[in-house]
């Protein structure tokens, strides 16, 4: 997918540098390292030191391709180019509908109404900063050894740490655990696709606004930017899809244009500065152009593996991916080395998936604790325009799983009340239940499109980890006026073929 806009201390000596550390388990520098200080890195750390574990975070990040980002503060993708600039991001863009709807409700709104990039990013860069400073204080506060390195691993008890200006040390540790992550791919088979585009480690950090995923198409069109989104075959690959289409149709009526079924070819930059890109589409077979002032790659992450050195100490990979294969305790199929987060294969690329299953390995290598993590049914929202928020399976995976015949299906379209008075289209607003159709009806999967969708999947997340049926549901009184009461009413199925639109209370 392309989106288009217009105690005493013992000091070890390596190669001059000199790094501090404390013999507490006598036969190690320390009872566990930690390579990558993104979210999953850092709670694995920071819990293991309250079991008083001596722990080393390694942390370096490599400048973008488009060098947009020399170095990144303490925190990885979440804090830095993912979920809270994005989150941040979206709430502008969702502040420019509100003020639409605003003279509906009788506010009296000067003409004009502009949109200015650089403010919105120094609040947001702002308060990155801060965040980055507190993960910092934290380590200190916690007494986590914090190194800015580029970590690589020796053998099963031994990493060497890089610095920027290429001074190398040797820290030893009982247990290592790896928590890099991942960064954006591009498409390097695409003539200019690296010279001339940009992904979103870059856009979160642009001085000027790039005149330019879905959710980074949704909110560029929020705060006013023409933008394309280039679809090579469906969007939200991995979700419902009768929910992603209820996505795009709304982003489609909200400003955002699509280009299905379309690969691009090329991208050349013209004298004027702007990008043309070519792109054949592959259900006519023809070949377009158009130019336009920002091409933003979202094709996909790449783990971070290939400069960790793990072919040399036999941790097996998924070649296919480069992801590290993992037992359900994180470990790998090297002893004493475990991993956990983006990096490990079959795992949701989630921050509260990576920062739990850190916490749970840091209690376990503490002898702490023997619980592991549960990866099924981790709910989570895509902050598109319309935000769409599920849990557990697709209605697809539903009927892959447990048969068509045997799944019943509850679901209602509905209208949130504050699109009343603004006259806004709520024909996209839909809720989703997935059951087995027998039995205690036990619920399979539930999904929300609609205002504040994360906020409304999180209570019912709860509820489904604890087994929730649709009598469950049914029972449930809902707070009323609010889009979450309309979950717990739902009593059209599709079987029944009724119209499934909500009319009055």
């Amino acid at each position: 997918m392309a989106a288009l806009c217009r105690g005493r201390h013992r000091w070890k000596k390596t190669n001059c540098l000199y790094v501090p550390t404390r013999n507490l388990t006598g036969k190690y520098d320390y009872d566990l390292v930690v390579i990558g200080g993104g979210s999953g890195g850092l709670a694995c750390s920071k819990e293991a030191a309250q079991f008083g574990q001596k722990v080393a975070v390694l942390d370096y990040v490599d400048p973008t391709v488009k060098g947009k980002i020399k170095i990144w503060g303490l925190g990885g993708t979440c804090v830095n180019v993912g979920c809270i600039p994005k989150k941040l991001i979206h709430q502008a863009a969702l502040f420019g509908t509100a003020l639409k709807d605003a003279k509906k409700y009788g506010w009296q709104i000067s003409e004009p109404v502009c949109h200015d990039w650089a403010t919105m990013m120094e609040g947001v860069q702002n308060h990155v900063r801060s965040l980055n400073w507190g993960h910092r204080v934290q380590l200190q506060d916690k007494k986590v050894k914090y190194l800015n390195f580029k970590g690589s691993l020796v053998d099963e008890h031994t990493v060497k740490g890089l610095t920027k200006a290429g001074k190398e040390t040797i820290l030893t540790a009982k247990n290592i655990v790896i928590v890099t992550g991942g960064r954006p791919k591009y498409p390097t088979n695409i003539p200019g696709a690296v010279e001339h585009g940009i992904t979103s480690d870059d856009m979160f950090w642009l001085k000027k606004s790039p005149d330019v995923a879905l959710e980074c198409a949704g909110f560029l069109t929020g705060i006013g930017l023409d933008t394309t989104v280039m679809v090579r075959s469906i969007a939200l690959r991995g979700f419902d899809q009768q929910m992603a289409g209820l996505v795009t149709d709304y982003m489609e009526t909200y400003g955002t244009k699509f280009a299905w079924k379309c690969v691009p070819k090329r991208v050349d930059k013209l004298s004027s500065g702007a990008l043309q890109v070519t792109w054949t589409d592959t259900q006519t077979g023809g070949e377009h152009q158009d130019t336009y002032d920002s091409v933003l790659w979202a094709v996909g992450r790449a783990p971070e593996t290939k400069a960790l050195g793990l072919d040399k100490l036999g941790v097996k990979l998924n070649q296919e991916t480069g992801k590290i294969v993992l037992a359900t305790d994180e470990s790998t199929s090297v002893p004493n080395i475990y991993a956990l987060g983006d990096i490990g294969e079959g795992r949701p690329e989630l921050t509260p998936t990576a920062i739990k299953a850190g916490k749970l390995l840091a209690r376990r290598l503490a002898g702490q604790s023997a619980e592991l993590m549960n990866y099924d049914n981790v709910p989570t929202t895509v902050f598109t325009p319309l935000e769409y928020g599920c849990v557990g399976l697709s209605e697809e995976e539903a009927e892959k799983r447990h048969g068509k015949d045997n799944i019943e299906v509850y679901h209602a379209f509905y209208k949130p009340l504050e699109f009343t008075v603004a006259e806004r289209d709520a024909s996209q607003c839909y809720i989703k239940v997935v059951c087995k159709r027998f039995g205690d009806q036990t619920i399979l999967g539930l999904h929300f499109t609609g205002p504040n969708a994360g906020e409304v999947m999180q209570g019912f997340a709860m509820g489904f980890q604890c087994g929730a049926t649709y009598s469950h549901l049914s029972q449930t009184v809902g707070i009323h006026p609010t889009c979450a009461e309309e979950v717990v009413k739902v009593n059209i199925t599709k079987h029944s073929g009724l119209d499934a639109t909500v009319t009055g209370c």
